[in-house]
């Protein structure tokens, strides 16, 4: 716990069994409480691994995409009890060890969420970024920076805290199940008002680490683009896309965290689409 609030490491993963353990064993003793691991349809041994070092593991029987894996990691992490969510990638890209710095900027009460961003020491590139990847990763940022009205040095990075009004409050059901997933994040906290703080972390790129390719980066940067356009469009009165309204649906129903908060057992979860449905492995 960080001043009395729990933290929860949230893990997204996919044919992660070569990395997985290191980053496991980078993760900061005593200051998270519990790890959660998602395996999305894995075709390795991630899951085995994972029981191996005892996570707790919800297993989708079939790949749906990075953000389907993230809603569940977001949506058990709140049933879990959490205060402060720390999502990992478990391919190492990401050092485990900044987990307590992230969660106590959040724990501060100064920030709803915090990002980990490469860019901010200037070291992407030698850390093995391609260079189509960075070139990618400004330009965007400058382009979303322009229509949202904002100043972050990144908006793609993958290692992210956040606290629980956050992930309580966002419409994250209405978001893709692909990897624009994160950008949509980030774009309804802006719009929410939610306050964005970022610390600098290196990135290591591995041979063994899975990756977005580079014709599903080029998706997911028109993805980036739309996004961007549809908060716009919401700024400036015109449209406001059902994923950046307060009626859009959550990951926890509302029911359920009304319930947690009055200290009563929460209604099973039930996903938005019936191909969301999981598998708890113990």
């Amino acid at each position: 716990m960080i001043t009395g609030k729990k933290v929860i490491t949230v893990l997204p993963a996919y044919n992660a069994a070569a990395t997985l353990e290191a980053t496991v064993a980078d993760l900061p003793v005593g200051l998270v409480d519990e790890v959660l691991l998602v395996d999305d349809g894995s075709r390795d041994q991630t899951v085995a691994v994972a029981k191996g070092l005892g996570l707790r593991t919800f297993v989708h029987p079939r790949n749906l995409g990075y953000g389907a894996n993230q809603k569940t990691c977001y949506r058990e992490a709140l049933l879990a009890g959490a205060d402060i969510v720390v999502m990992v990638h478990p391919d190492y890209q990401y050092p485990p060890s900044l987990v307590g710095a992230m969660a106590a900027m959040v724990a501060s009460g100064e920030y709803d969420l915090v990002l980990g961003s490469r860019i901010l020491g200037g070291t992407a590139l030698a850390g093995g970024m391609p260079l189509y990847k960075y070139v990618a990763n400004r330009g965007l940022t400058i382009f979303q920076n322009l229509l949202q009205g904002t100043r972050l040095s990144e908006y793609h990075t993958g290692f992210r805290a956040f606290s629980r009004k956050v992930l309580e409050t966002l419409p994250l059901e209405e978001n893709s199940h692909d990897f624009v997933f994160d950008n949509q994040m980030l774009a309804q906290a802006v719009v929410f008002g939610f306050r964005i703080g970022e610390m600098s972390c290196p990135t290591r790129y591995r041979a063994d680490a899975s990756s977005i390719n580079f014709f599903r980066s080029v998706r997911y940067g028109f993805g980036v683009v739309r996004t961007s356009l549809e908060v716009l469009a919401k700024r400036l009165g015109i449209w406001t896309p059902r994923n950046l309204s307060p009626a859009g649906r959550t990951v926890l129903p509302r029911q359920a965290t009304a319930s947690l908060r009055a200290d009563e057992p929460p209604p099973e979860p039930i996903p938005a689409d019936p191909a969301s449905q999981w598998e708890q492995s113990r």
